[in-house]
């Protein structure tokens, strides 16, 4: 089991997708942030979705992404669309 497994919302799919990006820490993923953590899963996944950005934010605040703060929430869901948005546009 994987370091970042200790952590809610890392499953082990997940965990193999951040080592892939260069995460293998749970110090790593808290220091970049979900949203930079996200950039580099994109890389690897281009099918990355807005629940995996979730589950990183939710995961570094060591809470089931289901509990994130609306505002968060909200945040992240702009971030993710305005990303998106450039991926339809190439």
């Amino acid at each position: 089991m994987s370091e970042l497994q200790q952590l809610p919302n890392i499953s082990r799919v997940l965990a193999e997708k951040l080592q892939q990006a260069g995460i293998d820490k749970i110090e790593d993923l808290k220091n970049i942030g979900s949203k930079q953590v996200f950039f580099r899963l994109r890389i690897f996944d281009s099918d990355c979705c807005l629940n995996m950005l979730y589950s990183l934010e939710g995961a570094i605040q060591g809470i089931r992404w289901h509990f994130l703060d609306e505002t968060v929430k909200t945040e992240l869901k702009d971030f993710y669309n305005s990303i998106s948005y450039f991926k339809q546009v190439r």
